[in-house]
């Protein structure tokens, strides 16, 4: 009996312990809890993990025209900002299989971001030339304006500085191709500032009433007159060649020459449109030799050479058979 009793006794103090045990680890529980949830309110919401955001590609439609009729060959939609030329070959071919992307020329299209930085460019320094020229009595002195008459040379600078942006505003609006790409109002400040400012400086000079004529007098103000002429000229013709390039056999070929005698640099250079621009400025330096005309022909002709060799290396590369024994910018020697 005694045993019996001791034995109920004995797990009777065992139930007792275990729940006593099981309340205290359900307390600590409950305590550790209500910490953890004081924790978390202190340090504020919890956030959720950010899902992923899905960017949405930017996709175009590009118009393939034919470079002779301008005529609309097809469309080719749904291009990636990412593709390449090789890409939208691929893409035209499986539009119209019967053109092969290896016989394929594709040549970017001018758009009209980039036309208002090319027109204040040309148009700037157009009316600020005219604005010296027309405006003598209320830029001078009135009476050293009055009392001098201008040299004909000066008429003559007038006439070749017009010349020359007019040429530039019109293969603008109808020769050249400009890329779409959006410039930046840094670049556009840089060009403005160039072009204005050394078109200022050369106007003031030129149409000074204390201007003085060139050292050899009409034959050098003639014979520069000519050059400039026919500079303008070749740079005009080259440029019309590299705006509507020959598409005949193999559509990727270097720009050849034809029958105008102008075009015929391209047997000499790689970059004969740069070549007849620092012509026009050599021989506008020339004929009214004044000191700013040459600075800013110098500075031109530099930036024009580092773009000369930057495209020549690429021709090197594209048109290795067809750029052999000839220079960047000057002929046997850049």
């Amino acid at each position: 009996m005694f045993k019996r009793q001791k034995s109920l006794l004995s797990e009777r103090k065992r139930e007792l312990f275990f729940q006593g045990v099981s309340r205290s680890t359900s307390r600590n529980d409950l305590r550790s809890f209500h910490t953890l949830s004081q924790f978390v309110l202190s340090a504020g919401p919890l956030k959720s993990a950010p899902a992923p955001k899905h960017s949405k590609a930017a996709h175009f439609e590009i118009e393939i025209l034919d470079a002779q009729t301008r005529k609309q060959i097809c469309i080719v939609d749904k291009v990636a900002q990412s593709s390449t030329v090789h890409d939208v070959k691929q893409k035209f071919h499986k539009a119209c299989p019967q053109w092969y992307p290896s016989r394929i020329g594709l040549q970017l299209e001018c758009g009209k971001n980039q036309f208002p930085m090319f027109l204040a460019e040309y148009a700037g320094p157009l009316l600020i030339y005219l604005l010296f020229y027309l405006r003598v009595s209320q830029i001078y002195d009135v009476k050293e304006s009055a009392g001098r008459l201008r040299h004909p040379v000066v008429h003559l600078a007038c006439f070749c500085h017009c010349i020359h942006y007019i040429r530039h505003i019109l293969e603008t609006l109808f020769v050249h191709k400009v890329s779409a790409d959006h410039t930046p109002l840094k670049n556009l400040i840089k060009s403005c500032a160039l072009y204005w400012g050394f078109t200022s400086w050369i106007a003031y000079y030129i149409n000074h009433p204390r201007y003085t004529p060139p050292s050899f007098g009409n034959r050098q103000i003639a014979i520069s007159a000519i050059n400039f002429l026919i500079c303008e000229a070749g740079n005009h013709f080259i440029n019309v060649i590299l705006a509507h390039p020959n598409h005949t056999g193999h559509n990727a070929c270097f720009p050849s020459p034809n029958y105008n005698p102008f075009t015929w640099m391209f047997f000499l250079v790689s970059c004969p449109n740069y070549t007849y621009e620092i012509g026009s400025w050599i021989s506008f330096t020339v004929m009214t030799q004044t000191l700013p005309a040459g600075i800013f022909t110098l500075l031109m002709s530099i930036q024009m050479s580092l773009w000369a060799k930057k495209k020549h290396k690429f021709y090197l590369k594209k048109f290795n058979s067809c750029m052999h024994r000839k220079s960047a910018i000057i002929p046997f020697i850049l």
